[in-house]
């Protein structure tokens, strides 16, 4: 599955989006097998933190000077929350770039297969918990609703993701649903 992901992740027109109003930010979206299935890694943040404390996120954060790409961004970012060595990842590309609706940010995601177990070294001030999620439970559409969205002061809707009495919204639920989807055609493919 790793390989068709990566094929279907390279064969695509990305959505690019240049914006010198947004802060630009990137993610890691952290793919391992567990138990001959594939999860997702996430991270609870921590109720101190500035933006979206206390959501379920992956790991990453907004792009400093010293990085060359938004990818090294991705990188240092899940080093710095989780203690995740950048070279124990086999990064498999990218997914579209997704503006955050109210903390002006411009996140670009990143699929990154990381060995399991593996060690990490969890930044108490940035990370809550860390936790894993099949991505057959997320994928399953009884997981996935479509409510109102309590950053727009329920004047629209958006992706939430059920699973294991947490909820995953706002920009992380966006990633994931277009990162099932993408899972889900390259699991079509021959």
């Amino acid at each position: 599955m790793k390989k068709k992901l990566k094929k279907t992740l390279s064969e695509r027109d990305r959505l690019e989006i240049e914006d010198n109003s947004l802060i630009s930010a990137a993610v890691l979206i952290p793919l391992l097998e567990q138990d001959g299935e594939y999860h997702l890694l996430f991270t609870k943040r921590t109720d101190t933190l500035r933006d979206h404390r206390g959501q379920v996120s992956f790991p990453g954060g907004r792009c400093e000077k010293d990085d060359t790409t938004p990818l090294d961004t991705a990188l240092r970012e899940s080093y710095e929350e989780i203690g995740l060595c950048s070279d124990t990842v086999e990064i498999l590309g990218a997914l579209d770039d997704r503006p955050t609706m109210h903390t002006n940010y411009l996140i670009t995601p990143y699929v990154g297969v990381i060995p399991w177990p593996c060690e990490l070294n969890i930044d108490p001030v940035e990370v809550d918990e860390v936790f894993t999620v099949p991505v057959s439970i997320l994928i399953n559409k009884d997981t996935l609703r479509q409510e109102d969205d309590p950053a727009n002061d329920g004047t629209s809707e958006g992706y939430f993701y059920y699973c294991d009495n947490r909820i995953i919204w706002g920009a992380t639920a966006r990633i994931i649903t277009q990162f099932l989807d993408l899972w889900s055609r390259a699991a079509n493919k021959d």
